[in-house]
């Protein structure tokens, strides 16, 4: 094969590779399953992954890696994380392996650069606290955090709680009816008709003596 079929056979192989084929629903048009596509959160991702995955892996089939988007996210959907853990764990070794070359850079201009060694001493101890909350995050999906919730009450309206107090006990602001009792105290040895004062009948005294008797009041008669 010449060098010109040679680029001719790469050139298709690359336009090949950037062609997005899509799956299209008997009631749906081509321009709703193209709007669809654009706007889901799987083939954007994806689109972005390829591109900064060009320098190390060259140029990623779109619809292969639509595809793996797509299949990841149901898998999250449905509740397997376990993809995800992976992630974070590999990444967590990465920023671990980034954080010790950034120290050893810091270590070999210690003592004659020391604006390259705090420089790569910040950027390394970045990459470790990176790493920590990487970890962090890797330990909170498989271990939750348990929650404590305190019982609240909720009502529409004002509302009454008794805490601590038994039901039987009548609410504070009805009042208790007593029974009247009579004092026995002062009853006791007092025939029945008698009273309590025993100084007797006083005589009547001599004062407004002039007062007449008042005589019959007349009424009138109704005719």
């Amino acid at each position: 094969m010449t060098g010109k079929a040679k680029k001719a056979a790469a050139g298709a192989n690359a336009s090949k590779t950037n062609t997005l084929t899509l799956k299209r629903e008997k009631d749906k048009s081509d321009e709703r399953a193209m709007a669809e596509a654009a706007i889901a959160s799987p083939l954007a991702s994806a689109y972005t992954a390829r591109t900064f995955a060009r320098g190390i892996f060259g140029e990623l089939d779109f619809t292969e890696s639509a595809a793996v988007m797509a299949e990841q996210a149901k898998r999250a959907r449905s509740g397997d994380l376990s993809e995800g853990e992976g992630m974070l764990m590999a990444q967590a070794m990465a920023l671990d392996a980034i954080f010790n070359e950034l120290a050893r850079r810091a270590a070999l201009n210690m003592g004659e650069y020391m604006q390259a060694t705090e420089t790569y001493l910040r950027l390394a101890l970045k990459a470790q606290s990176q790493c920590r909350t990487t970890l962090e995050t890797l330990s909170a999906i498989k271990n939750p955090p348990v929650i404590f919730a305190k019982q609240a009450n909720i009502a529409h309206g004002p509302q009454q709680v008794n805490n601590g107090v038994s039901s039987n006990v009548p609410h504070a602001h009805a009042r208790e009816e007593k029974p009247i009792q009579s004092n026995e105290l002062l009853s006791e040895g007092i025939e029945h008709g008698s009273t309590l004062d025993n100084r007797g009948t006083a005589a009547a005294g001599g004062a407004n003596q002039e007062l007449a008797t008042v005589g019959a009041i007349e009424r009138p008669t109704h005719g």
